[in-house]
């Protein structure tokens, strides 16, 4: 026997209090993940928190005190330590220096990955997945292989001891993964658009300047993070293959020999090392994760 339903009955809604358990039940289960989050960036914080505090005690009291004491007398802060800082001419002549090698290889390498990451994506030329894999392969290897023999071309050159040859042997080493993030990116563009701008009359560099890279945005922001970010914090390279030409990092690197001296000093240059980069990537986090996707999904 089939049964008909009557054309006038209507099908009851979801009950609220269904509702409102269901999003209690969810909730309940986050909760362990976002204590567990909150946790880690609790702990994150707290070094970078004593750092700042640190920084704005008085150099008397640096050695002797906690700076936890200073969250309990807040009235001694003193921002006579970020005066001393700047007017310590080898700390702003290495900040500046800093900026120089990060803003300058950042720029340089965008530039050239962009134009790379473009022609492999979408410039037909003979080997071109062959080269692309020599690119890929490149992603394996250590700078540090490079050391001894940049060094000598470097000296060789006039290249050592300078701004340039610290901007060009980062370029170089960023290069690889620069090439393979934005040609990921740019190939998940649609191909209709670059017909439309080629159908109306655009050369393949209008076409990067007014289509690839407008679209191309959040990977070039997220590149330009991590790139700002490795050069920024980066020691190694510039304790070898600088001398007078000093980083910021090299110069408290340097200042920590007289330790108990010029603490003063060594606080407010790496809470000032520290809220730099952080200032950059807060700025440009909204492109971040759609950066660190670029390529994921065809």
């Amino acid at each position: 026997m089939t049964t008909v339903a009557h054309p006038h009955a209507t099908v009851a809604p979801p009950q609220p209090t269904n509702a409102r358990a269901a999003g209690i039940t969810r909730l309940l289960a986050r909760t362990p993940v976002n204590i567990g989050v909150a946790l880690i960036g609790v702990l994150w914080l707290v070094p970078t928190l004593g750092l700042l505090l640190t920084s704005l005690m008085p150099a008397s009291d640096i050695l002797s005190e906690g700076w936890w004491n200073l969250v309990a007398e807040p009235s001694s802060a003193t921002l006579e330590n970020y005066r001393a800082l700047f007017d310590d001419n080898e700390l702003t002549k290495s900040l500046i220096t800093t900026a120089e090698i990060a803003v300058g290889n950042t720029v340089l390498l965008i530039l050239i990955a962009a134009l790379a990451g473009y022609a492999f994506a979408w410039i037909e030329f003979p080997g071109r997945d062959t080269l692309f894999l020599c690119v890929v392969g490149l992603l394996v290897v250590p700078l540090q292989i490079a050391l001894i023999p940049i060094f000598s071309l470097y000296d060789s050159t006039g290249l050592f001891d300078t701004v340039l040859g610290l901007i060009l042997f980062h370029v170089a080493f960023g290069l690889p993964f620069a090439i393979f993030l934005l040609r990921n990116f740019f190939i998940g563009i649609p191909k209709d658009l670059l017909e439309a701008a080629r159908i109306d009359g655009a050369s393949e560099l209008g076409i990067f300047f007014k289509v690839i890279l407008p679209l191309g945005l959040p990977a070039i922001a997220s590149l330009a993070i991590f790139q700002f970010l490795w050069t920024w914090n980066d020691l190694i390279v510039a304790l070898t293959f600088g001398r007078d030409t000093q980083p910021i990092t090299v110069a408290i690197f340097s200042q920590l020999r007289q330790f108990g001296s010029n603490i003063e000093l060594i606080a407010p240059a790496s809470f000032i090392s520290v809220a730099i980069p952080l200032c950059v990537f807060f700025a440009f986090q909204r492109y971040f994760v759609q950066g660190l996707l670029a390529g994921s999904v065809k």
